[in-house]
């Protein structure tokens, strides 16, 4: 819970989230503007548009990434470059394979995924990067791509 935060728990999770995100973009990006081109697709989650309880650092870096991703697309448009975001719900991931393991935790999941009622999987996140790293995305730039079988549709 918030409450219980640490400096270092909280520090920890905007270095890799965010300083991660950043830096990378910011590296792919140095060389896409001297090659006038270029996809980005950063890693964002449902977590960035929905409260999830004891999670405020987490859903708090997920909001920043695609903030981050509509900034990065207006100042790097002029250079060929769009910047996406997906943002996917629970995937079948050695990551939450602890957490859907509890039937109680599972059930609540697959409630909330409200359209499709189903945990995703890798394959579902991989063919929307395929998609936006791909021409017949050209002009889609600055967005959430929301994976999430409904979840946010609630």
């Amino acid at each position: 819970m918030a409450e219980n935060v640490t400096e270092t728990d909280f520090d920890a999770t905007l270095a890799v989230n965010l300083k991660g995100t950043f830096f990378t973009s910011q590296a792919v990006g140095r060389v896409m503007i001297r090659q006038g081109y270029g996809r980005i697709v950063n890693l964002g989650s449902q977590a960035g548009s929905v409260a999830l309880p004891g999670e405020a650092i987490y859903c708090m870096t997920k909001a920043a990434i695609s903030h981050l991703t509509k900034c990065l697309a207006v100042e790097w448009g002029k250079h060929n470059i769009t910047v996406n975001c997906v943002a996917p719900t629970f995937i079948a991931t050695p990551g939450t394979d602890g957490y859907l393991a509890d039937p109680a935790n599972r059930a609540d999941v697959v409630e909330r995924i409200a359209g499709l009622h189903r945990i995703g999987e890798p394959m579902e996140v991989a063919g929307a990067v395929v998609f936006l790293a791909s021409p017949a995305a050209s002009l889609i730039t600055g967005d959430t791509l929301m994976i999430d079988g409904g979840w946010t549709a609630r």
